[in-house]
């Protein structure tokens, strides 16, 4: 087996999260199937990740969320922007073929993912002076992990890519980086958040969104960014290729 299967790693391939219907896109511009993202023809989010979820959501972009599973196992010598491509591609070549095999069959538990025009897949890692931080193993990890980001800058990168599969159009890619810097971090308060357990499924083991935004003195960039998705230049990434109308703020945004 090579190193993703589309087939295996999807976990949710017929789950539409669509906002408020006041929200929902106009057509705008041409694309192959003749029709931007709506509520009718959603777009797929080959993503696993909640907060992306959320985030697209509660701008108003209807979606079908497509999970596809893929190494993304550091290698020696990886740089950032390597490792991202590669994962980001390989995540890419995932989400085409599960579309493929929803265009070609007949089952109505590929029909929502069938009506996608356009997909969407991303990945985001933490930096610190040049080196990748994940997910921490366990508590101790976090807390090492935590205590090297402490007083410091640090970046997050995401990298994502937006295709229209059968188009002939080339793919549409952007890394987007946001910089970082912690507060000064003692010991008990280390502890104190690590004990949260908010940290422990995130990369650079920490939520800005959560407790951790007590962690941060400031940011330059895309706050959604280091949340997991820089929602700004992904949609208007997507308005630009023809893909998506206008989008007002949803309700309590």
């Amino acid at each position: 087996m090579g190193l993703w299967s589309a087939r295996q790693g999807v976990k949710e391939a017929a789950a539409i999260w669509v906002p408020n219907p006041g929200t929902a896109a106009v057509r705008l511009g041409y694309h192959h199937q003749g029709v931007a993202i709506d509520r009718q023809h959603p777009l797929m989010l080959g993503s696993a990740s909640p907060r992306r979820r959320e985030l697209l959501t509660t701008v108003g972009v209807p979606l079908v969320v497509a999970t596809v599973t893929v190494d993304e196992a550091t290698r020696p010598g990886d740089s950032p922007e390597a490792y991202l491509e590669r994962v980001v591609d390989t995540k890419h070549r995932a989400a085409v073929e599960l579309w493929d095999r929803a265009r070609a069959s007949s089952s109505d538990s590929d029909a929502a993912l069938a009506r996608c025009p356009a997909l969407l897949v991303a990945d985001t890692v933490v930096v610190h002076r040049g080196d990748i931080m994940g997910k921490p193993r366990d508590d101790a990890h976090g807390r090492a992990m935590l205590a090297a980001l402490a007083g410091h800058e640090h970046q997050v990168m995401t990298r994502f890519v937006i295709d229209e599969p059968g188009s002939g159009r080339s793919p549409s890619a952007e890394t987007v980086i946001t910089r970082v810097w912690f507060v000064e971090l003692g010991s008990p308060q280390l502890e104190r958040y690590v004990a949260t357990g908010e940290g422990r499924d995130k990369a650079g083991g920490y939520a800005i969104q959560g407790i951790g935004s007590l962690l941060v003195a400031r940011i330059d960039g895309s706050y959604c960014n280091v949340v997991g998705l820089p929602v700004s230049a992904v949609v208007m990434t997507l308005q630009s290729l023809g893909l998506l109308g206008p989008l007002p703020l949803a309700d309590g945004a």
